[in-house]
């Protein structure tokens, strides 16, 4: 062996075990607000104690823990604790990048290990709504910012004619949708379209109805519990997917459905995790997140249904392609990408 090759791993691996831990220091920072309370100034550990009504110990030890993550900055001369314009942008900015968040979706989807690890020999599944609650509000809040920022300013703009008709009144199907927010993004900036969401987890439509109700928007927007390949309507001049095809068991079969409910001029809005085509394309860090995730997630939610498909969250380009060809669309591109998403215009 390679003594320097064994240090330099053995110090990658001291580095990804301490960002696993932080990343329950950050979940507790999100569950209790202690990093909007940091945004209000600098604080020494007891006077941010006295601020977050939290007891001092845990207070100084999280503070500490924080700053040695380079999540929170500290200053030796006054001994305060701080956030950056830049961490409190990332971490306490609900409308930020958010991942404060993540780390809840994390640590939520961690809890399944035990499952996970029996599944492994069997190659059983792990249903969706068999994971911790803090998976599907976890994800709600870390995917709205990205949907705020990009869904009506930048990927509905990219797709042949559908702005004008959304803005003239038309009918969205949002399929798997969740907590509602990309329903709820649609109906609020196109006031003449309705708007179907569609989820099978049962708990997060209730949730996303309540999301409608406190927005005033259920007049707009109605949700109800519906797999991918049974959810109701037909004739709709938009169907949307935000991250969920690649969980499905029968992706097809769900292709097909939305091919049925489309009006003959309509449009599939297909979102999916940023991906190439080969495995040497994704070894990079927003890869790993994305695999991680797949692995706690997407395959297991995938092998828990009938179907024969588990795509995984790093499908890549030309899977998503295939689902779609199989499914009778003629017409798909790629018609707009982030870091994190690649979006896809589909049509009969």
């Amino acid at each position: 062996m390679d003594h320097d090759k064994v240090m330099e791993f053995l110090g990658q691996m001291v580095n990804d075990l301490g960002a696993a831990g932080s990343a329950g220091g950050v979940a507790i920072g999100y569950r209790l607000g202690l990093y909007r309370a940091l945004t209000e100034g600098p604080a020494t550990a007891e006077a941010f104690a006295d601020r977050t009504d939290c007891h001092p110990r845990y207070t100084t030890e999280w503070l500490r823990g924080q700053a040695a993550a380079g999540y929170v900055t500290y200053t030796a001369a006054s001994g305060e604790f701080s956030l950056s314009d830049e961490q409190a942008f990332v971490l306490a900015d609900p409308n930020g990048p958010n991942l404060a968040a993540a780390c809840l979706t994390v640590l939520g989807y961690l809890r399944a290990e035990p499952k996970l690890s029996a599944a492994f020999r069997t190659g059983a599944g792990v249903a969706w709504h068999e994971q911790d609650e803090d998976v599907f509000v976890g994800c709600d809040a870390f995917y709205r910012p990205g949907y705020v920022a990009e869904l009506v300013p930048n990927w509905i703009p990219a797709l042949d004619g559908v702005d004008a008709k959304l803005a003239a009144g038309a009918r969205v199907a949002d399929v798997g949708c969740g907590l509602g927010s990309s329903s709820l993004l649609i109906a609020e900036a196109y006031p003449r379209t309705t708007v179907v969401g569609s989820d099978y987890h049962a708990e997060s439509i209730e949730l996303a109805r309540k999301k409608a109700a406190d927005a005033g928007a259920s007049d707009r927007v109605a949700f109800e519990v519906a797999t991918a390949q049974t959810f109701t309507g037909t004739g709709y001049d938009l169907v949307t997917m935000f991250d969920c095809l690649h969980d499905m068991g029968d992706p097809v079969a769900a292709a097909r459905r939305v091919r049925e409910s489309l009006a003959p001029d309509g449009t599939w809005l297909l979102v999916e995790p940023a991906a190439g085509d080969a495995v040497e394309d994704n070894l990079n860090p927003v890869s790993r997140l994305y695999y991680n995730g797949s692995l706690f997630l997407c395959v297991p939610n995938a092998l828990s249904q009938t179907g024969g498909y588990a795509l995984g969250a790093q499908a890549g380009e030309a899977a998503i392609r295939e689902v779609a060809a199989e499914a009778g669309f003629t017409r798909f591109r790629q018609a707009a990408r982030t870091a994190f998403n690649l979006v896809y215009e589909i049509r009969p």
